[in-house]
């Protein structure tokens, strides 16, 4: 297979290594310099769009033009007018692509998904990290996510609001409060989602401010309570069999390329693989909406200080 990356910053590097690692040809080719023309005359078999989420609709209409599967990265849009024009460009493209929630694929959401969670009642997701420190050689205000359109930390961290509704589908979005910053407009640095559903409360919570990175999942339920803290790989789990202490090794890229070998089997026809929650694009089309949604429904109630240039 023949399946270039376009967007060579971090993710788009990962998914090119990636790519390479399973035995794909792959070009990591940066939008700056992307060639339409020769684009076209390549004949790929497959694509991975790993841009800024603005340009991500013209390459989907490229997509459709040359008949090539993609793997979109997350989030699809900020709205849902954008969300829909996607989903309409992609068209039969989309049982054959893939958007990129590959948190669907990390062993303690999988462990949650095989569990029947009709009992629960709150639901909470929480993420949060210093984006000062993310990564080295790094920075924010050159970064994606400083931009008012396509970043923020609800885009940018959308992962834990995806794997709330693929829980629990039956959640919906109600309130969304943030926190800006003076020297980036309309940029949220922290934001809660207020979700609620039939017999059901939950909360999703993001930020970039958190001096410790923290991610943690906790659900409470008549016949279950979870309280997974995925940074610490920490699994606590108490149903009818009384408390359980999970456990789960794994390296992080192997989310990574679970999710690319599932792709892969996409794009050649084959079976994929037995995960709960496959993220192809037309069955993630609901929980796309749902981002764009909670995304413009923020309202800013107060900014934050400090230096994030």
């Amino acid at each position: 297979m023949d399946i270039p990356v376009i967007g060579a910053g971090s993710v788009g590097r990962r998914h090119h290594e990636n790519l390479c690692r399973l035995g794909v040809r792959s070009d990591l080719l940066s939008w700056r310099g992307f060639d339409a023309a020769a684009f076209r005359a390549r004949r790929a078999d497959a694509v991975v769009i790993a841009t800024a989420t603005p340009i991500r609709l013209q390459l989907v209409h490229l997509c459709r033009e040359l008949g090539l599967p993609f793997y979109i990265e997350k989030p699809l849009a900020p709205d849902v007018v954008t969300v829909d024009r996607i989903l309409g460009a992609a068209g039969p493209l989309a049982p054959r692509s893939m958007v990129g929630f590959m948190m669907r694929y990390h062993p303690a959401f999988r462990a949650l998904a095989q569990r029947d969670l009709s009992s629960v009642y709150d639901a909470s997701f929480g993420i949060g990290h210093d984006v000062r420190h993310w990564r080295s050689n790094w920075s924010f205000a050159a970064s994606y996510a400083a931009q008012p359109q396509g970043g923020g930390v609800l885009l940018d961290l959308c992962h834990e609001l995806d794997m709330a509704c693929t829980l629990l589908p039956g959640l919906g979005v109600q309130e969304v409060t943030s926190l800006g910053h003076a020297a980036f407009p309309g940029v949220d640095f922290a934001t809660r989602i207020a979700l609620a559903g039939p017999g059901q409360l939950g909360a999703v919570a993001m930020d970039y401010l958190s001096p410790v990175s923290f991610r943690r999942i906790v659900l409470r339920g008549t016949g279950l309570v979870a309280d997974f803290d995925l940074i610490a790989g920490r699994y606590l789990l108490q149903d009818g069999q009384g408390v359980q202490d999970l456990s789960f090794p794994f390296e992080r890229n192997e989310m990574f390329l679970a999710a690319m070998r599932d792709f892969l089997h996409l794009v050649a026809g084959r079976p994929v693989s037995d995960v709960e929650h496959l993220p192809r694009l037309d069955l993630a089309a609901g929980t796309c909406r749902t981002i764009a949604r909670a995304w413009g429904a923020r309202r800013f109630t107060g900014q934050i200080e400090g230096d994030y240039r």
